[in-house]
């Protein structure tokens, strides 16, 4: 199967590769030369596949999001965190035997050198996290300074268990630092996702007892953070590692790209947005008016999504999560009141049906952490947190495929030739 493109009097035939999934791509790798010069304009990249990748599948417009082939809402409904991040790292689920060392491995690795604490001591403590979390990631290379061989798989393995052990240590950190609570390096007997939050929320002079709802909400919400295509992050992880550059510096070059607000900051919006209708008052009607009124300035955070035309497959599996967490903690609060709100009216308003505007993960996210007591400025880094997994599976993938180093190319629209004028002269 071809493509043609007629240019200047001249005709060429491009290649066109096919998905598993029935993708279709014009490969476009030869038509520079082929043509003398001739390159396409795709501003975003919205149209440019930049690598074939076998890591996961995301179909927009039927709200099909799946890991290694695996349904979002099976490994949602049944899979543990670990073993998400396992299958999307490794390309198959982990055998029991295989979890328990992988876990382990994990463990084993989970201490960060306590000099890394004169550089969080550094910080303010009104420093966002994000920016801790992504120097604390950067630092982590000073600490283990040898080169990963990505063509050993002890080496590689290792390089990635110890960001797995490490990286959730920095995010509490940030946390506590932000809180003014002690730095803890948590409990061993716990799971992994059970241990992310007794290092953030325990207290010095108290013992903290995991609650199994929150558990499984942060469980399932960090499942459906763990990967999303080549999404802006994603695409800063693997342009970053074809340098090859090593894995520390790739991820935390991802967490600057997923820290803006049109990325990861969307369950932060969402906050902040229901913060500012609870100012005005909290009538929620006036604000899904404004939503409809196209020359309002109003935007409504937190539901459609850019990807998914239809629904975000990812809303409909932690909205119950997200009753689950407010009905057990019994949160009285004006800003969640708003939300329940503004969701009852999104779904039943003809408005937002028809232009299937329901709320997307960040809405249902935002509400999550806002009941657990999680600051606005640190939602973020848990999306991060989440998405650790994806970053590491696509930059190992890169690396194995020996891609070539990222160099998109450009439209010169600046001045012509000109000469240059002397000092006095101009």
């Amino acid at each position: 199967m071809k493509a043609k493109i007629d240019f200047d009097g001249n005709s060429y035939e491009l290649p066109v590769v096919k998905g598993t999934e029935n993708e279709h791509a014009i490969d476009i790798s030869t038509l520079r030369a082929s043509t003398k010069g001739l390159i396409t304009l795709d501003r975003g990249f919205k149209n440019t596949g930049s690598c074939e990748s076998g890591i996961t599948f995301l179909n927009g417009e039927e709200g099909i999001l799946r890991y290694r082939g695996y349904s979002i809402e099976e490994l949602a409904d049944k899979a543990s965190f670990l073993e998400v991040a396992y299958l999307l790292i490794f390309g198959e689920l982990p055998t029991k035997s295989e979890l328990d060392k992988f876990y382990a491995d994990i463990k084993s690795e989970s201490n960060v050198d306590e000099e890394m604490k004169k550089i969080l001591d550094g910080f303010p403590k009104s420093a966002h996290p994000m920016g801790v979390v992504s120097s604390l990631t950067s630092a982590l290379i000073a600490f283990n300074p040898s080169s990963v061989n990505v063509d050993s798989k002890e080496e590689m393995y290792n390089a990635i268990i110890k960001l797995l052990a490490k990286f959730p240590v920095i995010c509490a950190w940030a946390l506590r630092k932000r809180t003014g609570q002690p730095l803890d390096y948590g409990d061993n007997n716990l799971g992994y996702v059970e241990n992310v939050l007794k290092m953030m929320f325990k207290k010095p002079n108290q013992d903290y007892d995991v609650d199994p709802v929150i558990a499984s909400a942060l469980n399932k919400l960090l499942i459906l953070h763990a990967d999303h295509e080549q999404n802006c992050s994603t695409s800063t992880v693997r342009i970053v590692g074809s340098s090859h550059a090593g894995l520390f510096a790739s991820i935390s070059a991802g967490i600057s790209a997923l820290w803006g607000p049109l990325h990861g900051g969307a369950n932060q919006a969402v906050i902040e947005m229901l913060e500012g209708i609870k100012e005005d008052g909290g009538d929620t009607k006036k604000y899904m008016a404004k939503a409809k009124d196209k020359e309002d300035p109003f935007r409504l955070m937190g539901f459609g999504h850019r990807v998914y035309k239809n629904f975000d497959p990812r809303a409909k599996i932690i909205k119950k999560s997200a009753d689950e967490v407010l009905g057990n903690l019994g949160v009285e609060d004006p800003i969640l009141d708003i939300a329940k709100g503004l969701e009852k009216e999104a779904l039943e308003d003809d408005y937002f049906v028809k232009r299937k505007l329901y709320p997307n993960v960040d809405f249902y996210s935002g509400i999550i952490y806002r009941a657990l007591g999680i600051p606005t400025d640190m939602f973020t880094v848990m999306f991060a947190l989440g998405r650790l997994p994806g970053w590491i599976a696509q930059w190992r993938e890169m690396r194995l495929k020996k891609e070539p180093i990222g160099r998109p190319r450009q439209v010169y629209v600046g001045e012509n030739h000109r000469s240059f004028k002397e000092l006095d002269n101009r």
